[in-house]
């Protein structure tokens, strides 16, 4: 992806080398902040790409990454982002990675894919409701990980789309992800792409929290999450 890639194109990540070198970053994060009581949790990786990292490599990975914090943390959630690309999120629910705490990041967005590069907005919207609802049922309906949404925005590839289909389109994702059991983070707080930016949106009324399901729910908890970027993150509470 592109904030994550190598200036030449190279991937060399899942070599033991960095491997090694990126569980020494987790030791010491977790060393440092496992004690401490504002410690949500520990994402161990972002968005590995399907293309280059193995599933057999990355549950390994995630494995020694999930006892390395529980080394530290009792409690702390150990964050598992899905494979990027050709791969479904269920192949971390079944790769039994720990036994507590453990939550499996999901990005979604209709971008990115030529598979979306034709859709008008209803077909947009359908997909929301048609495909991301049910998956995560379906993941829900495992009983493993909680999961999360860390990456979804009311942005798409519909040309000239009009405010009212930004604020449809946007209501169908706050709808679904609503169900998320670990919540969901937008991308982003704050960017120079207005659609990528969640305080226009609010501003501009693209986005409406009005009529969402989310806002039904009893309690919920914001949260700032500092990173590669600024996320809004939604948490059932």
């Amino acid at each position: 992806m592109e904030h994550s890639a190598s200036r030449d194109g190279s991937v060399a990540w899942p070599s033991p080398e960095y491997i090694s070198q990126t569980l020494e970053v987790i030791d010491f994060l977790a060393t440092r902040y496992g004690g401490h009581p504002s410690l949500l949790g520990i994402e161990l990786l972002n968005e590995p790409s399907a293309a280059t990292v193995t599933l057999d490599v990355l549950v390994s990975y995630y494995m020694r990454g999930y006892q390395i914090v529980r080394n530290h943390s009792s409690t702390a959630y150990v964050i598992l982002c899905q494979r990027i690309g050709n791969a479904d999120p269920i192949e971390l629910f079944q790769a039994g990675i720990g036994l507590s705490n453990v939550v499996v990041d999901l990005h979604y967005y209709n971008l990115f894919n030529p598979y979306f590069a034709t859709m008008n907005s209803s077909q947009n919207i359908d997909f929301i409701y048609k495909m991301r609802a049910p998956q995560l049922q379906d993941l829900k309906g495992m009983n493993g990980p909680l999961v999360f949404i860390g990456e979804w925005v009311n942005e798409w590839d519909v040309q000239n789309a009009s405010q009212y289909e930004y604020q449809k389109f946007g209501s169908a994702q706050l709808d679904v992800y609503a169900n998320a059991t670990f919540g969901w983070s937008y991308w982003t707080l704050k960017n120079d792409m207005i659609h990528w930016d969640f305080e226009w949106n609010i501003k501009n009324k693209y986005l409406l929290f009005s009529g969402s399901s989310m806002l039904k729910t009893p309690s919920f908890l914001l949260l700032l999450a500092l990173g590669w970027g600024i996320h809004l993150i939604i948490m059932p509470r």
